[in-house]
């Protein structure tokens, strides 16, 4: 479980925070080891291994799933209210937390109270690199490759408020068996802090989906907006048509994304990716994507074959998954 800010304080002498999105839904809810909090970083760690400090797939969090009842009821159409701290006793859920209730009445919607903008990597409200939230149509999260997350709803200002808002697209399929495995994802802009991305697992539901079209598969976003920091302009002919994955970044496997550490790959228009519900989740269908570069800074065009083992180099526990 993620310490108390007030608690690490006096243990550490330091505060130490970082950003998930709280809910009893989540894998590693109740994981406690401070070498591997849910709020912790992603960085230069392999895809799944042994052991969950080493890997960034769900936080390494796998082994700690949620109880079979408690599920993230996700409204299609509508919006999902999502609490999101560094700490877990500012949220609803602080009973669970080791050190209860940290909320701040001074600051009741700030996602760290008593730190500093830097504890969540910005400058501003204008200096956010965005969150997504993804889903996988399978019920067994053992099961879900990277491949199988698509992208459905982004806040580009997130994060930056602890209540955020996630709007569901109105056209989601309905979950197999009433369980999907769904994700949430944030990185932040180059200036705010070094190279890394932040993953939260959890089981979800697409609560009142009537679409009976499959979710397409997506594919990875490419760099094709308005680009201040190259001084370049959009070029929408690059951009991913229809569904995307999230960006998996700056791991020593199983990425697609392969910007340097100085153009973190983000949840912006910059990528293609709209505020709000993805509404332009079937648009690629039938469509062929664009071949050019994916991304601005490596110069490199992402593989058309998604199934090789060459893209992705990841692995699963031995006889967990295949």
């Amino acid at each position: 479980m993620l310490f108390a800010l007030s608690l690490a304080v006096c243990l550490s002498g330091q505060a130490s925070a970082h950003i998930a999105l709280w809910h009893p839904s989540m894998f590693g809810f109740n994981a406690s080891t401070d070498s591997n909090r849910p709020v912790d970083p992603l960085m230069n760690r392999h895809f799944n291994t042994s052991d969950e400090t080493d890997s960034w797939w769900y936080h390494g969090h796998l082994k700690y799933p949620p109880h079979d009842n408690d599920m993230m009821q996700l409204p299609v159409g509508g919006v999902l209210n999502a609490e999101l701290s560094c700490d877990k006793g500012t949220t609803s859920w602080w009973a669970s937390a080791p050190g209860g209730n940290t909320a701040s009445v001074d600051q009741p919607d700030y996602p760290c109270p008593g730190q500093p903008l830097s504890q969540f990597h910005t400058t501003g409200a204008n200096d956010t690199g965005g969150c997504a939230l993804a889903v996988a149509y399978k019920s067994n999260a053992w099961e879900v490759n990277p491949e199988d997350f698509v992208v459905f709803s982004v806040n580009q200002t997130c994060v930056w408020t602890k209540n955020t808002s996630f709007p569901v697209p109105g056209n989601m399929p309905p979950c197999p068996n009433g369980k999907c495995q769904c994700a949430f994802f944030w990185g932040h802009q180059a200036d705010s802090g070094s190279a890394q991305i932040y993953m939260n697992g959890f089981q979800c539901n697409m609560d009142g989906a009537s679409n009976s079209q499959p979710l397409p598969q997506g594919n990875p976003a490419r760099r094709c907006g308005n680009d201040i920091y190259l001084n370049r302009p959009a070029d929408p002919s690059n951009c991913t048509i229809g569904a995307k994955q999230p960006n998996y970044w700056h791991q020593i496997e199983g990425i697609n994304q392969f910007e340097d550490i100085m153009q973190p790959p983000s949840y912006q228009t910059l990528y293609g990716f709209m505020d709000g519900a993805q509404t332009d989740l079937y648009d690629g269908v039938g469509k062929t994507q664009p071949t050019g570069s994916a991304s601005a800074a490596s110069k490199r065009s992402f593989p058309t074959d998604l199934s090789t083992s060459r893209v992705w180099g990841h692995r699963r526990l031995h006889g967990q998954g295949a």
